[in-house]
């Protein structure tokens, strides 16, 4: 465990996995870029949504920049997002594979680079519309989620996963898929940016949609 980046000078493989923030990120990158001494060693994000060929210009070594995006609870899921970006080779998506499979024995699907990639493009909108028809007064946070999971076989009903993935990593996923696409379904709903700025976060706050004890 270091706080201290340049003892990663020797690394063949960095994951980066700091708060779900363009510029936080390609700041992050940058550094890693000067710091990392192998021009082979691979930077990769666990980005949810940022396009990784945004972070990967940020860099001097664009061919070995890309996503691998892990599902939280990352110890129990075994799927895991590989994203190369228009720039990336493909001995770099190869060593993430081998790495993804082989040395973590995961589960490896491949995504293009667009905002969102392939389960969040599809999981955000659905969980979006649960947090409007909360909003709406349709139906209890309680009865959606009970429907979800006794009703489709959801392991988690969509708001207590939105408390999971935490409210505000919930919004930044939105808002990059609203600037990518333009489409009304990625939105983030008004209640949601409310309890974002009130600091219900979800679990880790220990309220969001529901309350957790702390």
């Amino acid at each position: 465990m270091t706080d201290d980046i340049t003892l990663l000078a020797d690394r063949e493989l960095v994951v980066e996995a700091i708060l779900e923030d363009e510029t936080a990120k390609t700041d992050l990158f940058r550094r890693l870029d000067e710091v990392v001494e192998s021009p082979d060693a691979i930077l990769a994000s666990n980005t949810s949504s940022i396009p990784i060929m945004k972070l990967g210009v940020a860099t001097s070594r664009p061919d070995r920049v890309v996503g691998i995006h892990f599902f939280n609870p990352v110890p129990v899921l075994t799927l895991v997002e590989l994203v190369p970006s228009l720039l990336t080779s493909t001995d770099t998506v190869e060593r993430a594979r081998s790495f993804v499979q082989d040395r973590l024995g995961k589960h490896a699907i491949d995504c293009q680079d667009r905002a969102g990639f392939v389960v969040n493009a599809l999981l955000v909108p659905f969980v979006l519309s649960s947090i409007r028809m909360l909003e709406s007064g349709f139906a209890t946070a309680e009865d959606i989620d009970h429907g979800l999971v006794r009703g489709a076989a959801h392991p988690q009903g969509p708001l207590a996963l939105a408390d999971l993935i935490g409210l505000d990593t919930v919004q930044a996923i939105a808002e990059s898929l609203y600037a990518e696409f333009r489409e009304p379904l990625y939105a983030a709903p008004p209640l949601l940016a409310r309890m974002v700025h009130a600091g219900l976060l979800g679990r880790k706050a220990g309220r969001g949609f529901f309350t957790y004890a702390t």
